[in-house]
């Protein structure tokens, strides 16, 4: 084993992990994670997992896989050592990483850094190469030899072929072996059947894949057949063991937050609904399609999604529009991001929407202040005092004509925007918020359910099924 990470005196435990990482967006790291994921479940193993970067699809489909949240690791929004102790902290019996784009992709095209390559640094952690081997021969080793060589310490410790016949798979096996010195740890076939199709800002999301459980199951006997993952399982406990770091979160008190959730609305960070958690909510799920009543609550989460794709559902509930526009006027403390903010707009493509911001949203065909930004504030508002910041990530293709401009978003290489419509009791805007990287702004968010919690009890208005 190699030498651990941990602070001296810490308390470590076991956490075998190995990160599959590929060349590039659309190698197949998602379908073999998939794979390995239902593999090692079937086996009857405690399997955790977790994606590099911002990305919320490719963890919608591990928690369909596992039944258990996925979560985010990003090194834009934690530092190092919180990334570690967090990571410790979810760990299970055995770990699989799922990499972000080509393994050294990082922020910028000359960087590194929030890479693949800098995550499986920061967490020590073997890594095993998805390489697309379609129309390769000897070429197939090149490849992963310029991964193994290109920076130090690559800790490439295998390799999976993607896209490779069973009759090609010994031959080329014996040849990337042979000139790379790494172990070849199985191939993937080509196979309509266990793949996964892809929309504009990835794959399709995994409530949308019908009879997904079955396409699961086969990648998960094909994974049996084709992929040695008693070699992949030996990898991954050669990672030292790791440390867990508590969640610093003081609960004040019990609020009950009402959070959207459907095909319309299902991109959210595990660890922003783990802060609020600790800091009291009771978190009650709804959906802004089929349901016809918002829920008893103290504040309300519309997180990201493809509203745009539901459109017509969403203009047709018109009760839960009217509510929600009612709600949120009155000052029911509000997060919407990105599609929760589309929401709120006046319209979708012509489709009425709630009302509560008097603007339209339409295609613009191409991604719109697409990456990392760090949001500020000039004035005290729901989540920030003047001056405090919030990390996040802005990804869509459909904008509205006005996107706010109560923030300032900039990004790491210092080019900046104004956005979001932000008062004492909303945020509203595109950036999907990472609230752990300003802690202080899920306080400030759950200080204001709590409010309005006793002003609901004070009137007689909280419901004795809250009670429960």
């Amino acid at each position: 084993m190699s030498a651990s990470n941990a602070l001296p005196g810490a308390v470590t435990r076991p956490a075998p992990r190995v990160m599959i990482a590929g060349t590039g967006s659309g190698c197949g790291k998602t379908t073999a994670v998939c794979a390995i994921l239902q593999a090692l479940k079937d086996r009857g193993l405690d399997v955790r997992s977790f994606k590099c970067g911002p990305d919320y699809i490719d963890p919608m489909f591990h928690t369909s896989v596992l039944g258990v949240p996925s979560q985010n690791l990003d090194l834009f929004f934690s530092k190092e050592e919180e990334l570690r102790g967090f990571f410790a902290r979810h760990a299970g019996g055995v770990n699989i990483v799922e990499g972000v784009m080509g393994y050294y992709d990082g922020m910028a095209m000359d960087s590194d850094r929030a890479s693949a390559y800098h995550l499986a640094g920061v967490l020590d952690c073997p890594v095993i190469l998805v390489v697309n081997v379609r129309g390769m021969a000897l070429s197939a080793a090149a490849v992963v030899k310029g991964y193994q060589q290109f920076r130090p310490g690559s800790r490439i410790a295998g390799v999976i072929f993607n896209r490779c016949s069973e009759g090609s798979f010994e031959r080329l096996k014996i040849t990337v072996e042979n000139e790379c010195e790494v172990p070849v740890v199985g191939y993937l076939p080509t196979d309509p059947e266990i793949s996964l199709e892809s929309r504009y800002l990835g794959l399709i999301t995994a409530s949308e894949i019908e009879d997904l459980q079955s396409k699961m199951q086969r990648l998960a006997e094909t994974a049996e057949r084709t992929l040695d993952l008693d070699r992949i399982l030996a990898i991954a406990q050669d990672a030292p063991d790791v440390a867990p770091a508590a969640l610093q979160a003081s609960k004040k008190g019990d609020f009950v937050l009402a959070v959207a959730r459907d095909k319309a609305f299902c991109f959210y960070y595990e660890a922003n609904l783990e802060l609020l958690q600790a800091l009291g909510a009771r978190i009650v799920h709804f959906s802004p399609v089929e349901d016809r009543h918002l829920p008893d609550c103290d504040g309300l989460l519309l997180g990201g999604g493809y509203p745009e794709l539901y459109a017509d559902k969403l203009e047709a509930n018109a009760q839960m529009r009217k509510e929600i526009r009612k709600a949120v006027q009155s000052g029911l403390p509000t997060i919407a991001e990105c599609g929760g903010f589309m929401y709120l707009c006046r319209s979708i493509a012509g489709h009425a929407m709630c009302g509560v911001f008097d603007t339209e949203v339409e295609n613009e065909g191409k991604l719109t202040r697409f990456g990392y930004a760090s949001v500020r504030a000039q004035r005290e508002n729901l989540l920030l005092a003047p001056g405090m910041a919030v990390k996040g990530h802005e990804f869509h293709y459909w904008d509205a004509g006005d996107p706010g401009h109560s923030l300032t978003a900039e990004k790491p290489s210092g080019l900046s925007w104004r956005c979001a419509y932000t008062s004492p009791t909303y945020y509203a805007g595109y950036p999907h918020l990472y609230l752990p990287s300003c802690p202080e702004s899920a306080e400030r968010f759950a200080a204001a359910c709590l409010t309005r919690r006793g002003q609901r009890k004070a009137f007689g208005h909280v419901g004795s099924g809250e009670e429960r």
